[in-house]
């Protein structure tokens, strides 16, 4: 798009557009204070002790309306790097060698700006008015950004009002983020924030620092998802992924599990982009995970059993009570998606966002050079999302065909697809791994491994502030359901067969029940046998240790040659 800034805004930000000016309020001065620019360069010129505080509270020389008053100031910003120091004299000398001496008004015009302050004291509160204006000035080129934009709608195609929009709001929100947000903090008052959300645990292992997954064997291993961290959750094609992604989200917002801080009963808002999958497809995988019915069944072609519909009709009185928002628009931007889910933050408090998946994202920019390069992009810009808003990104990702060409095909970080950097932005990578799925043409593999039949391992294989290991889960083909898996191996008919807890059961301390009871005929638990193995323990790696990496281990860079470029 062609970028427009109002008269004396922001410079080197692109050309005028004819349509600044289709609205009288254009022809009126921007917001500036030439006495408050002369007197924060006086003070700068008198006393160069000033000039550290003052680089703290401006953008930088463009905060300035006068074009002379930029110069000077970026002059005296870089005598100041140079030499710690400052004067008239090197002033001079430094727009003469620039050659912007005359156009700043020559010795007289400094000596004016030097009498022009009554104290150099006085330059931080010069300095808050600056950029102030300054920023009433960008907003105004944002206003003419969008105007032009709007006028010019039909040259971006069938999705302009859209593209429109979400710059708009981008735009804004990028003004309105400035005052502060990055202000340093003293320890002192950290620690008082952080003393005040340990203070709200219990202590008693219901509580997390983060959001719940509603997996406990999960949440104890991570303490939850915690805010401004990214969590890659990769596998191969029809491992699952999807699946677990969808029973987390109806896990963190219809559990009943509080959000940290936050009074008890309040469900987790969600946000779930998903780039592969329309929202028809993904509502009936939710209901058939929640009501325990068989996906099958939902696709149509016969009529549904009355069990069925009756279980169906409760599972969607349950999920109508969970804040979680689907956006299925496909081949999203980085930027776009970053621009809706800040709406989405903004207007219903989504506190953890889910991305379907990451390959399918695009960054046009980046894209010119290779696709490597994209997707690092890609995983760059989802990171600086989650850190941005500070909550949970869960961000689904495809692994390469490593893991099909490798003795028990266990997934591993260096098979993540098309790029090595999303290890790097990543703080919590999980694999999900099935053996059972290499095997399920081999009916013998079942009869000789029961004790694997819907067994699912979560690998997790790096997490950047705490332990890595396996978590074992239980996996429902016929209703797409991940389970907790509560040591019960021995069941007939494999993993997948008696769950030891109805998936519609709520965490303990939560006020959330459902209308769903267990369906007939399944075991609400199960009895440890004389000979069964101990349970298992979140954090403790299990399996081959070769299979685990954390990003510090001799095979850090093994199999990297395997991403395809």
């Amino acid at each position: 798009m062609t970028q427009v800034n109002s008269k004396g805004g922001r410079r080197g930000r692109g050309r005028e557009a004819p349509a600044a000016s289709a609205s009288p309020m254009f022809d009126r001065q921007p917001p500036q204070s030439l006495e408050a620019e002369m007197s924060l360069l006086g003070a700068m010129i008198l006393d160069h002790n000033v000039i550290g505080d003052v680089l703290g509270m401006l953008s930088g020389p463009d905060d300035f309306y006068k074009e002379a008053h930029a110069h000077i100031y970026r002059a005296i910003v870089d005598i100041y790097d140079v030499h710690h120091s400052g004067d008239l004299v090197q002033l001079q000398n430094m727009l003469r060698d620039r050659g912007v001496y005359e156009q700043c008004g020559g010795d007289d015009y400094l000596v004016t700006l030097a009498n022009s302050v009554p104290a150099a004291t006085s330059a931080p509160h010069f300095a808050r008015i600056v950029g102030e204006k300054a920023k009433l000035r960008r907003l105004i080129d944002a206003a003419g950004q969008i105007l032009y934009d709007a006028y010019h709608v039909g040259d971006l195609g069938p999705e302009g009002a859209r593209e429109v929009l979400d710059k708009a709001e981008m735009s804004v929100f990028e003004i309105a983020q400035e005052s502060g947000a990055n202000d340093p903090q003293a320890l002192a008052d950290l620690l008082e924030i952080e003393m005040r959300r340990i203070e709200a645990m219990d202590f008693d292992g219901e509580s997390m620092s983060g959001v719940r997954s509603g997996y406990h064997e999960m949440d104890e291993l991570l303490r939850g998802f915690q805010p401004g961290e990214l969590i890659i959750m990769a596998a191969r094609p029809s491992m699952g992924k999807t699946a677990l992604a969808l029973n987390i989200a109806e896990q963190m917002a219809i559990g009943g599990v509080p959000v940290p801080g936050a009074k008890a009963g309040h469900r987790t808002p969600v946000a779930l982009f998903s780039l592969e999958m329309s929202k028809n497809a993904i509502v009936q995988r939710m209901m058939s995970a929640r009501g325990q019915v068989s996906s099958m069944v939902l696709r149509g072609g016969s009529r549904i059993p009355d069990e069925d519909l009756r279980r169906l009709m409760l599972a969607s009185e349950d999920l109508k009570q969970a804040p979680i928002y689907v956006d299925d628009t496909p081949g999203l931007t980085v930027l776009t998606l970053r621009a809706r889910a800040r709406r989405m933050v903004r207007q219903y408090g989504v506190k953890a966002i889910m991305i379907d998946y990451l390959q399918l994202m695009t960054a046009p920019h980046a894209a010119k050079e290779s696709r490597q390069v994209e997707v690092s992009a890609i995983s760059r810009g989802v990171k600086a999302l989650a850190r941005e808003l500070k909550v949970p990104v869960i961000c689904l990702s495809q692994l390469n065909r490593g893991t099909e060409s490798r003795e028990g095909n266990r997934p591993r970080m260096s098979d993540l697809r098309e790029s090595g950097s999303i290890e790097q932005d990543a703080d919590v990578i999980m694999l999900l791994h099935r053996e059972e799925y290499y095997h399920v043409s081999n009916p013998e593999w079942a009869l000789d491994n029961p004790d694997k039949v819907g067994l699912a391992e979560i690998i997790i294989a790096k997490q950047r502030n705490g332990p890595t290991g396996v978590v074992k889960l239980v996996w429902d083909s016929r209703t797409t359901r991940f389970k907790n898996f509560d040591s019960h191996a021995h069941a007939p008919g494999g993993y997948a067969a008696p769950a030891h807890a109805s998936p519609f059961a709520q965490p303990q301390g939560t006020s959330a029940p459902s209308t769903l009871s267990e369906p007939k005929g399944t075991a609400s638990s199960w009895t440890k046998g004389p000979n069964e193995p101990p349970p298992f323990s979140p954090g403790k790696k299990t399996g081959p240790v070769n299979n685990f990496r954390d990003g510090g281990g001799p095979d850090a860079d093994d199999d990297l040659g395997d991403l395809p470029i």
